[in-house]
């Protein structure tokens, strides 16, 4: 079930893990200040949190990198990467939402947190990276499979200042992709899980 606008849900294969399996229509937080608690998610089509195996994964791979940091979290749908991320110390995430009423639904739940370190944009995630930004140390790109935009995004995240001196870009694509990242961007770790392809780069001083 894939949507046609530019959210997380868009680029998510029907999973059914065993958080979701449970607890349809809700986001469970895995880690940190707010784990535990569960939040629930809009009813449309396609929208799902990113599963829970994937999410535990990445933020493994991320360790202690989270902690005082500014995020990104492009085509946030749930928002489930930004508020994981927010749980887990970092200082502020910056949500990017397509869909004004996802969008509006991202701020509820960090009002039920009284997570006041979540700030959400509603803004397309192309256009939005096209501007000039301010460097974050962690960014979650997670584009609608099949649209061709994962290059666009990363070179757009290099070119306009989105990026830190030594970020973290967490992308994940359709399987059969080989995306085309910028060359001063190092792969980390990468993981298989389901039709999605899971990537972990490092970028390296230009």
């Amino acid at each position: 079930m894939k949507r046609q606008h530019p959210s997380r849900a868009s680029s998510r294969p029907s999973t059914s893990s065993r958080g979701q399996a449970k607890l349809p229509g809700k986001l469970r937080i895995i880690g940190g200040d707010f784990r535990r608690r569960q939040l629930p998610v809009l009813d449309r089509p396609g929208l799902r949190p990113t599963p829970d195996r994937v999410r535990e994964t990445l933020f493994n791979w991320l360790g202690q990198a989270l902690y005082g940091k500014q995020v990104l979290d492009l085509f946030a749908g749930t928002g489930a990467l930004g508020i994981e991320s927010l749980s887990r110390g970092a200082a502020e995430v910056t949500f990017v939402e397509r869909d004004a009423q996802v969008a509006s639904h991202i701020r509820e739940n960090l009002t039920t947190l009284k997570a006041a370190q979540g700030k959400v944009i509603t803004a397309d995630a192309l256009a939005f990276v096209a501007s000039p930004g301010q460097p974050m140390d962690v960014v979650f790109l997670d584009p609608p499979f099949h649209q061709g935009w994962a290059a666009s995004c990363c070179s757009a995240l290099e070119a306009h200042g989105w990026l830190a001196k030594e970020a973290m870009i967490y992308l994940e694509t359709e399987q059969s992709l080989t995306p085309t990242v910028p060359a001063n961007w190092q792969l980390h770790r990468e993981t298989q899980a389901g039709e999605s392809m899971a990537r972990l780069y490092r970028r390296l001083p230009a």
